[in-house]
């Protein structure tokens, strides 16, 4: 999974994406002028690979791509913080609704949400956009997202494995190592994947971080968490897609081939290189010979479920109803 310059494809990005090897994009607020044009760009890129796995990080708060034509939606921490029990579970099925029908609305296939990382009070590249400070909230709040993302025909991707909440460093600029040992992971940080696996959720994204006490890998290169606990001791049998290999906490394991391969022999389904056009070509050229049969079906289960007419959406009781919500909720002063 590759990403583009602009709002265009470029002539470059048009033989990139006739590569075998190519599975997926992942847009940035750069490739965003409208609802009109991002829907033009999604067609412009299914007229030369039809089946492509679209995507987009569009949590809410500080991370969603999409501003102009989309509702904004707030950061994770605000529905527990400012909603009454009663209200949040239904609320947040609502936002998670809402959310991934206006991204199937322009033919995005899903969003890397939602994130079920803890908060610990330590991370600020995590912080609000954690659901709770508590195991159990988070994972019923993230549950509850989820619902409403698959009942717009969107499947969810969970991040980031196993927990990137109990970690100071950014792994966009740095390799955090968290000291914990296992069971107290397990005990807290693991219950949100439980939860969602449990529920059948779709899709899982590494940390790229370093949990020394059970592996000297980040989570994303290591077969332990990868393969021995995720898969084996948690059941899951989704997708799992690495998070940038262009990130510093992904440098620790070499250059980016390396990078893609030590993430796929640890169990990942597809790598992400974002923001380094040239090392996605790099990247291409060392994977033409690899053998995505057993990865597929995973993969597949991704794309969209059914399409989502705009103009009918923005006229529906339901739609109006959930932005009016959501809009209450960001009215909210902290």
């Amino acid at each position: 999974m590759f990403d583009l310059r602009g709002h265009s494809l470029n002539s470059e990005e048009k033989e990139l994406l006739r590569h075998p090897a190519v599975g997926g994009l992942v847009f940035f607020t750069r490739n965003f002028e409208n609802p009109p044009q991002i829907a033009g760009l999604v067609k412009s890129i299914r007229a030369i690979r039809p089946e492509i796995l679209i995507a987009v990080d569009h949590e809410g708060g500080r991370v969603q791509r999409f501003r102009d034509g989309f509702t904004r939606l707030p950061p994770a921490a605000r529905y527990a913080k400012f909603l009454a029990e009663e209200e949040l579970l239904p609320t947040l099925d609502s936002a998670g609704w809402l959310m991934a029908a206006e991204l199937r609305a322009v033919g995005v296939d899903f969003s890397f949400a939602p994130v079920l990382d803890v908060d610990c009070g330590i991370s600020q590249i995590i912080g609000d956009r954690s659901f709770s400070r508590e195991a159990g909230q988070a994972g019923d709040c993230a549950l509850s997202f989820a619902l409403g993302m698959r009942r717009a025909g969107m499947a969810a991707v969970g991040k980031h494995f196993p927990g990137h909440g109990a970690v100071a460093l950014d792994s966009h600029l740095a390799l955090p190592v968290d000291p914990r040992p296992y069971d107290e992971i397990a005990a807290k940080d693991l219950l949100p994947f439980k939860k969602l696996i449990a529920e059948g959720l779709q899709g899982v994204m590494p940390a790229h971080v370093i949990y020394k006490e059970v592996d000297n890998l980040p989570a994303g290169f290591s077969r332990v968490w990868v393969g021995e606990v995720l898969r084996n001791r948690l059941g899951f049998d989704g997708a799992v897609f690495s998070d940038d290999l262009s990130m510093e906490g992904a440098a620790f394991v070499g250059d980016y081939p390396d990078r893609a391969k030590l993430a796929l022999e640890a169990g990942c389904d597809m790598v992400l290189v974002c923001n380094k056009p040239e090392a996605a070509g790099f990247v291409l050229e060392s994977l033409e010979a690899l053998d995505w049969r057993d990865r597929q079906s995973r993969l597949t289960a991704m794309r969209g479920q059914f399409p989502v007419d705009r103009s009918e959406l923005l006229a529906s009781v339901e739609w109006k109803e959930a932005a009016e919500r959501i809009n209450r909720l960001n009215a909210e002063v902290d």
